[in-house]
């Protein structure tokens, strides 16, 4: 009942060839890098261990480091996971079939986690229906060499509706991270950012008699941590590894060490929070933000989203006004993007990974903002691949299945677009390479033919248009001062959308380098 304190390199010998080993994180927090480095060690001057599954849930990277460790053909022969937008080298090893892999939706994993804990089979679920996890699209397999392997996700039909069913992925050995270990193994999580989907991660490996190995920062006296602050009680701890260098291999955070307005340990005026610099992209999230109401919940995405929005509510000083999520679990406050997603400070609350998602598949966020990569002329959305290169869902198609109002924001075109918006009018210097708005998208990550059957309102917010999903198709309802309808839309887009009888003009006051009165704008359509 004990657990062995080792160090990285003597746990990292606990993984053997064939193995499938679980990891919990989110881009970076949460990942244990003083078992990971030895691990990618070991198997770069040994050649083993050999032929792994891993899996995961959310994102586990900052383009360097994480699951980055695993990205070595022979060493990782499946991934299962559900985003990998941050982990470049995965994402060539998929596109280019040197790994068998499979895409499922970030919170359809913490909930088979749970299930599988509690000795079920698998997880049913209505998540993924009509998008490429459905086995009658892809079945979340991500690349040609996957195509031909046994399914992960089932259709099934019970009680004479449709859901999916995904299959156990039986566990033999998971890697967490934690704060404190006392000498019985009781782990706690006070400076992590995150508390994650660690307790379902350790009940389902225990369910298939799978090692459980924990990273942590310290170790304390035997009974001398608040038993309403152990997370992990040291019954299910098999290994306990003090990292030997926090600084670097125990980071709160990719960019930060640690930060106690992050962990929730302080919070910081609102004026020290300094304001997202002016851009294409905060014009974008300005323009989106007007669709809010007071006294809603709303999740933010990443990208344009997460990097925007929260900052514009911040700024406009909404904050007690509307409660943002972010599917790590935060609620409230404002979020960090990019290598730091998920994590908040002056956050209000936070829940345990599977719980959020709970909330996101049961009740449904007012509204959800997420970013895009293709918009079909079928209402579908492409949000996971492009060029063959797999990003995967994230926690994508569980929030937009369920959420009242989904909003798109993107920019028109990729790749190269510039604009300029003096005297308050929007003129475009150059067009991006890429159109966004296509014939087919190359992956349906959002079904929009299901919204319309689930009632959902649905809007595309750019910096020069906005539109509304409808049951005759895409409405152009905005567009920005300066804009030319044909020239600046219409001859962009691969589909004609239908132009609304009331064409509207966005307001100027977006424009403005300063607050520009968002409270005054909210509800605008």
């Amino acid at each position: 009942m004990r657990p062995q304190f080792l160090t990285g390199a003597d746990a990292a010998a606990y993984v053997a060839d064939g193995m499938t080993v679980l990891t919990v994180g989110m881009t970076l927090v949460g990942a244990a890098e003083s078992v990971l480095k030895p691990l990618e060690e070991r198997f770069l001057r040994t050649g083993h261990p050999r032929d792994l599954t891993l899996f995961h849930a959310a994102g586990q990277s900052d383009r360097e480091q994480g699951i980055q460790h695993f990205a070595h053909p022979g060493m990782t022969r499946r991934i299962i996971g559900a985003h990998w937008g941050l982990a470049p080298t995965w994402m060539e090893l998929i596109s280019n079939d040197k790994v068998e892999a499979y895409c499922l939706p970030q919170g359809q994993i913490m909930h088979l986690l749970r299930d599988m804990g509690a000795g079920l089979k698998g997880h049913l679920s209505k998540v993924g229906l009509g998008t490429f996890i459905d086995p009658r699209f892809e079945g979340g397999k991500m690349n040609a060499r996957t195509q031909a392997l046994p399914d992960l996700v089932e259709l099934v039909n019970f009680q004479g509706e449709e859901y999916l069913y995904y299959h156990e992925v039986p566990i033999d050995l998971c890697l967490i991270r934690g704060t404190t270990a006392d000498e019985h193994g009781n782990i706690t999580f006070e400076d992590e950012a995150l508390k994650l989907e660690v307790l379902p991660a350790v009940l389902a490996t225990k369910h298939f008699g799978g090692k459980v190995i924990v990273q942590v920062k310290q170790i304390a006296k035997a009974g001398s941590l608040h038993a309403k602050q152990v997370l992990i009680p040291g019954g299910f701890v098999d290994v306990v590894v003090v990292s030997d260098n926090p600084e670097t291999d125990h980071r709160q955070s990719s960019s930060f060490y640690f930060d106690p307005a992050y962990s929730g340990d302080i919070r910081v005026p609102d004026g020290e929070m300094e304001p997202t610099p002016w851009s294409v992209r905060k014009l974008i999230g300005r323009r989106a933000a007007m669709l809010l109401q007071p006294n809603v919940t709303i999740n933010l995405g990443t990208g344009i989203p997460n990097d925007e929005i929260g900052g514009v509510i911040v700024e406009e000083g909404l904050s007690d006004d509307i409660l943002i999520t972010v599917e790590s679990g935060v609620y409230g406050g404002v979020p960090l993007g990019g290598v730091d997603f998920g994590v908040a400070k002056n956050m209000e609350a936070l829940l345990e990974h599977s719980s959020q998602f709970d909330f996101y598949n049961g009740t449904g966020v007012d509204f959800t903002f997420m970013g895009v990569g293709q918009i079909d002329g079928h209402g579908h959305v492409n949000a996971t691949k492009f060029s063959g290169k797999s990003t995967g869902a994230g926690g994508f198609i569980d929030i937009t299945q369920f959420a009242k109002t989904v909003v798109f924001c993107t920019t028109f075109t990729a790749n190269g677009l510039q604009v300029d918006w003096k005297g308050q009018q929007l003129r475009i210097v150059r067009e991006g390479k890429f159109k966004k708005f296509v014939n087919h998208v190359e992956q349906v990550s959002f079904n929009g033919l299901l919204a319309l059957e689930r009632g959902q309102r649905v809007l595309v917010v750019t910096e020069r248009a906005v539109f509304r999903w409808t049951p005759s198709g895409w409405e152009l309802i905005e567009v920005a001062p300066g804009v030319d309808v044909n020239r600046d839309i219409i001859s962009q887009m691969a589909f004609t959308p239908r132009i609304s009888p009331t064409l509207a003009r966005t307001t100027p006051r977006i424009y403005q380098d300063h607050p520009f009165g968002l409270r005054d704008l909210l509800g605008g359509v």
